[in-house]
Formats: structure tokens, sequence, C-alpha cells
């Protein structure tokens, strides 16, 4: 799932003027100040390395995706895994020899292996190789249109959680009204529960993400819900929601609130935090639903003749409807939470997609993302731990004024 650069003025929302601590604009607009500075500051040559097996089409299409992201990017580097009788032909055919290394991997894991027989016997695979040029310090993201529960399952063990991080993420781009075309939603996948210091570090760690990839200086963050008034929704969600109102300074965001289903598209927020079951579920939910209109659309306008002219007459407008909404822009689900980035392709992406989750990894692995991820993942922790503390102090006066 790609990046929209975009610079703008963001919404305040009525929590954080309501809550807002003393110098909270000035932390605010320091951090964004220091973020953009960094992003400038950094003049390295960018290296990635890509898993050319695993993806429904094969290498071929990866190698094609490849070029064209060296089209656009020449100044990166890639190191490519696979077996090399296969993958040297393919870069010699597209003549980027000079901008690819190939590393042999000949193993290949399937899109049906379990993640547990994967730890165990695909050490010699392309997927491990590829995450391993990572750790090594070979590489500075990792990308894979490979199986999506075997790669978190490897990163996991390679490249280990960041400290403060209970469970990792999958982060995602949603189309919505936003003038940046996008809106980031995490968890989408990664794990099935989320406890309320996991949506606060899910919080930190998209807004992050929002800022690095789509050049919002202060992102607005939501908190999936069934509604949007206070009293509604989990304990936990509560719960969540009074840790990331206090972490919004220290995270450079803007906290809007809980936002329901309708907003995931809306202009209302930009980055959208939940579980990664309802996260998932809602990803599959909208998928579905776009294949439908498509479906449904194309039924229309070949009905009759007359149908068929009216698409004829609207082809503009329909070509500039299906650019804004192809999935193969948004290609690239980002595990969030680990020492080092990693992005997961989608399995069945062709060459424009693949280009566009490389084009994704090189953004981010420009700015020095996993070290910002990192950094704000600490800050949410001390929150976190802090929280505890004054809940067990709490508990303890409680105890005492009332024995009984």
């Amino acid at each position: 799932m790609t990046v929209v650069t975009l610079s703008r003025r963001p919404l305040r929302s009525i929590w954080t003027k309501t809550r807002r601590k003393p110098g909270h604009f000035a932390a605010v607009m320091t951090h964004a100040v220091q973020d953009a500075s960094a992003t400038e500051a950094k003049a390295k040559t960018v290296v990635l390395s890509v898993d050319a097996m695993g993806g429904d089409k094969g290498p071929a299409t990866v190698v094609a995706g490849l070029a064209r992201f060296l089209a656009d990017t020449p100044g990166a580097k890639t190191i490519l895994h696979g077996p090399e009788a296969e993958l040297r032909p393919l870069v010699a055919k597209r003549r980027i020899e000079g901008h690819v290394t190939i590393r042999d991997a000949r193993d290949v894991v399937k899109m049906t292996d379990k993640p547990s027989q994967v730890l165990r016997s695909g050490k010699d695979s392309s997927m491990w190789s590829t995450i391993d040029a990572v750790k090594q310090g070979e590489a500075d993201v990792a990308v894979s249109c490979g199986n999506t529960g075997a790669l978190m399952a490897m990163s996991m063990l390679q490249l280990r959680r960041a400290e403060g991080v209970k469970r990792p993420a999958i982060a995602c781009l949603w189309p919505s009204r936003n003038p940046a075309g996008f809106n980031v939603m995490l968890d989408v996948g990664a794990d099935i529960r989320a406890e309320k210091e996991d949506l606060l570090a899910f919080a930190m760690m998209g807004a992050s993400y929002a800022r690095n990839g789509l050049g919002l200086p202060v992102p607005r963050v939501g908190l999936l819900n069934v509604g949007t008034e206070e009293h509604k929704g989990r304990a936990e969600l509560k719960e969540a929601q009074d840790l990331i109102i206090r972490a919004a300074p220290a995270g450079a965001f803007d906290y809007v609130g809980f936002v329901e289903g309708g907003d995931l598209p809306s202009d209302r927020v930009d980055v959208i935090v939940t579980d990664g079951f309802t996260g998932n579920i809602a990803l599959k939910t909208g998928e579905g639903t776009a294949t439908l209109i498509s479906s449904l659309l194309k039924e229309a306008f070949n009905k009759s003749i007359l149908s068929r002219f009216a698409a004829l007459l609207a082809m503009t407008s329909l070509m500039r409807l299906s650019h804004r909404i192809d999935p193969r822009r948004v290609n690239g689900g980002v595990f969030l939470g680990l020492n080092k980035t990693v992005i997961k392709s989608h399995g069945s992406a062709d060459a424009t997609g693949v280009a566009a989750a490389l084009q994704l990894a090189y953004k981010l692995g420009a700015s020095g993302f996993s070290e910002r991820v990192a950094a704000r993942i600490a800050s949410a922790a001390m929150l976190a731990h802090d929280s505890q503390t004054e809940d067990a102090d709490k508990r303890a006066r409680a105890k005492e004024d009332d024995p009984q």
C-alpha cells in the first residue's frame, strides 16, 4: 500500500483542546520540525532486501516491479533473494544488474505452509534470507509477497519486537476523502487481541507511519468503536482512550476520539486504531464491497448499446475513479513494532503493485522510520507503566480507606 506526500495543517480536535497540557502546541511542533529536519538530513543510500519468490505470479513479476521502481528511483540498491539460476536471466533481461545483488536461496515458502513448520525448516528459504539481510545490517527494509503468517513469524524471530511492544501490528492504507487519498489503519491481522497498552502502542506507531509515509506533521488519531459517544464500547477501549489522550503531546498527534466504521474512508481522521480481529474483518469487508461495486458497474455499463455508449462518454471519469481506488497503488502492509521495518506486499500483486510496495519501503527506509517508531514506542511504554502504577496506588488507597 503506497505513499502520497502531503503537507497541510490538520484540524484541531476537541479532545486536545479540552485536555491539552501547557506547552502542548510547542511540543507538537517541535516533534514535527525535528522529524522533518531528520528526513532532509538523512542522505544515505537506501538498500532494500526483496524476496523474489512466494508471490502468486512468480519471480518474473517481482523483477518487473523492481525494474519499474528502479527506473523511478535510480539511487536505490537492492538485494534480491531466490534461486540465482532463475533470477539472473530475469535481472539481465530488465538491465538492472548495476542496482541488484542476487543472494542465492534455493527454498521457497509456500502460501499453504504453516508458520510453525516454516520456522523449523525454512532457514534456506528466500524469505528467511530476505529478513536476515536486514538483521545483519546489509539492508534497511525487507519486502516480500509471500505467506503473511510465515513472514510475521520469521520477522519476530529474527528482528525481535521493539522494546515496549507486546504485540506487533500490521498497518494498511485505506482509501479516503483526505487530500492524501488514504487513511492509515492498524492492526489489520497481526494478532486478534489487543489490550489497552497495545492500542496505545498502535496509536503511537500509526501516527509515526502517517508522519513518515504520508507526510502529515501532526496526524489525527481515532479509536474504532461501535459509536462516538464516550459511554459506548468495551471497558478496555475507554481505558485505552485515556492513555491515548495523555500520550498525544509526546506522540505529536491529535486525538479525535472514538470513530465508527463509517469514518474509515472519511476526512475526519488520519489514523484508525483497532485490534487485529476487528481490523481484518473491516479490511476484508472493504475489499469485498469494492469488488462488488466494480462488478455491478461493469454489468450496468454492458447492459445495452445505450449503456455502452454512456460508458464511452464517461470513460475519462471512470478511469479517474479507477485510478483513485486502484488497490495496486496502496500495496504494502507495514509490520510495526519490530526493531526493523518489514513490508508485506499482496501475494497477487502485479508489477505495478510490487513497484508501489518497494517505493513505500524506500521512503520509510530513507526517513529512518524504524528508529523513530522505537522512540515513540518507548515513550508509550513509559506512559503505560505510569498508568499502571497510578491504578495500583488508587487501589491501595481505596483498600486503606475501606478495609472491609
